[in-house]
């Protein structure tokens, strides 16, 4: 006896669970019942689970039985010329779909050299447990999970060829690689992908060594000719966007060089690159602060008595102009329209990114780096057969995270790279390390993919043998031209007149609470107090109420709204949060009284 469970509700009870199970599992597979449907038997707990919610992650399998899978060479032919198609298999109960809890249930083989008669089901390809972006890592079986999902995720953030039309299109912060390449060692998944046609890496010449302790703690070296050759160079491209917008009362926003009478005129020198139509022209080098397309709109606050005001026909400055920290050079103007019928700018912006120290860059094994140092090729390292690295990899990147296929990566991509084809690293089914170091021995190189390397600056020969082979590499998204940031005195919030937030906002650096205790341990007491008063204010304070007295420039004088003049107002400096948290308090019927002190 086994209660039933249909969508976590009990429905019953049945006799015999196994050949209920069993049965349930038989009509699924004929198709009388939905093959949405799963079976789950706990016999721990003696229930049957029956599932068909939503949400449920199901993975398809052939079917085995009697130690042998349902799926045969006839099929494959059929399904060869187009005969059948995949639904046709799970129709004719050849492939099912198991979601977790029936997996439990299940006894999977993941070769069909593995079968016996015990197997349920068999994998259609061991490869299939991986999404599209895992599948396309060589050589995954050899690796960490933690590292295949890392490499997984460098590889969605690399940049490449993102789309075939990207000339005639507005995307928002997109990088193009200049020169991308195959990648020497693929996967069946390059292939299936169409991978040649949006490439997003490079084959480079990679050394496993330390230099000048520039790569410590995953930074890596590059080589200065092969940047200077267009190693890893990029294009960032970002629109600039304006719109004639409408208003109440027929006023509408004008895209034109503003006039000198309009509010908030900057001058002329900004607008400098627009042309008559108030659009910068195609091809024109901006920076920080160039106006790309002039923009006046209606004033802001529209008043009854408007008639009666001299300054009624003024309108007031909206052009587009480059933030903070951004340069580049027009790419290409569009005109148009957007739904509402306004007339819609947009000015396409590039900038040339080469590689610059800080620039991040990665394997396909999650073994990810930033730039530490660009050697000029003089002073690289050299092989003896002449072989200069373009990137140096630090060896301590490899024992802690185990990422084998990185290694052998190099290895096969040394192997390709010297016979001139691509070579095979699917997970799981790739060709084999000793074949591979077999035909490194037979074109003369040692067989363990080892190099003896002199030393680039004083010619020695290094005493280890370097480890030394080709590898795809891939620039990623972060560049540090996008990151950096820094900044002295500049705008503040008006609340709270504490520094903006943000980079694009040139904000202030926050120094938090953790950043305060290394001040303190480092008893830098002077630095700290310095670093704390980004908002610092002076206010005046009555003596004998402690309310926040009031100064008159105009007149020179300070008085108390509640004592009046004839007492005495000291200046205080405090935090201008502080003051507007008391400022608070007032407006809740709370009086906060500052009793001051002598500070000696």
């Amino acid at each position: 006896m086994a209660e039933v469970y249909y969508n976590s509700k009990f429905v019953g009870i049945v006799e015999d669970p196994h050949s209920f199970v069993s049965r349930v599992r038989e009509e699924r597979r004929t198709g009388s019942v939905t093959d949405n449907l799963n079976i789950y038997y706990n016999d721990k707990s003696n229930e049957v689970y029956i599932e068909t919610s939503k949400g449920r992650a199901r993975r398809p399998l052939i079917i085995v039985r009697d130690g042998q899978p349902l799926l045969t060479e006839k099929h494959i032919k059929q399904l060869e010329k187009n005969e059948i198609s995949w639904s046709d298999l799970v129709k004719q109960g050849v492939i099912e779909y198991l979601d977790a809890a029936e997996e439990e249930n299940a006894l999977v083989a993941f070769f069909e050299s593995d079968l016996t008669p015990e197997h349920t089901h068999l994998e259609i390809t061991p490869m299939a447990m991986f999404g599209l972006t895992t599948s396309l890592v060589p050589y995954g079986n050899y690796n960490q999970s933690t590292r295949l999902n890392a490499g997984s995720k460098n590889q969605k953030q690399a940049l490449g060829l993102y789309a075939s039309n990207l000339a005639v299109r507005m995307d928002m912060d997109v990088n193009l690689l200049h020169y991308p390449h195959i990648p020497v060692v693929k996967t069946i998944m390059h292939d299936m992908g169409n991978y040649d046609k949006h490439p997003a890496g490079q084959n480079i010449v990679v050394a496993v060594m330390s230099y000048k302790g520039y790569n410590m703690e995953d930074a890596i070296i590059l080589n200065k000719a092969s940047i200077d050759r267009g190693l890893g160079r990029s294009t960032y491209y970002r629109p600039s966007i304006a719109e004639e917008l409408r208003y109440s009362g027929g006023l509408i926003d004008q895209i034109s060089i503003p006039d000198k009478d309009v509010k908030g005129y900057k001058s002329e020198k900004d607008y400098r690159f627009l042309e008559d139509d108030g659009i910068i022209y195609p091809e024109a080098q901006v920076a920080e602060g160039d106006v790309v397309i002039g923009k006046t709109s209606p004033p802001r606050f529209l008043s009854s008595l408007e008639e009666y005001n001299l300054t009624a026909g003024t309108r007031r400055e909206s052009s587009v102009s480059l933030k903070h920290g951004e340069r580049g050079i027009v790419d290409f103007v569009l005109l148009t329209e957007n739904e509402e019928g306004n007339r819609l700018v947009q000015a396409r912006l590039r900038d040339e990114r080469v590689p610059e120290v800080g620039d991040k860059f990665t394997s396909r094994h999650g073994q990810k780096g930033v730039v530490g140092l660009i050697v000029p090729e003089a002073d690289m390292p050299f092989s003896e057969s002449g072989i200069i690295p373009d990137l140096i990899f630090s060896p301590h990147g490899i024992p802690s995270r185990m990422t084998i296929s990185h290694l052998i990566e190099m290895l096969a991509g040394k192997v390709g790279a010297l016979s001139g084809r691509y070579i095979n690293g699917t997970t799981f089914d790739a060709e084999p390390e000793e074949k591979l170091r077999e035909e490194l021995k037979s074109m003369g190189f040692r067989e363990n993919g080892v190099e003896t390397f002199y030393n680039g600056v004083t010619g020695e020969l290094l005493e280890a043998k370097i480890f030394v082979g080709n590898m795809y590499y891939l620039k990623l998204k972060h560049l540090v031209a996008n990151k950096i940031h820094s900044r002295a005195r500049g705008p503040i919030q008006l609340l709270t007149r504490q520094p903006t937030e943000g980079r694009a906002k040139e904000g202030g650096l926050r120094l938090g609470e953790m950043e305060k205790d290394t001040f303190v341990a480092h008893g830098a007491s002077l630095l700290l107090k310095e670093r704390f008063d980004s908002d610092k204010t002076i206010v005046p304070v009555c003596e004998s109420c402690g309310t926040i007295a009031i100064k008159d420039d105009y007149k020179g004088k300070s008085y108390c709204p509640i004592c009046g003049e004839n007492v005495e107002i000291n200046d205080v400096e405090i935090s201008y949060a502080f003051k507007l948290i008391l400022d608070e308090f007032k407006s809740l019927g709370i009086h906060p009284k500052l009793q001051l002190e002598n500070k000696y």
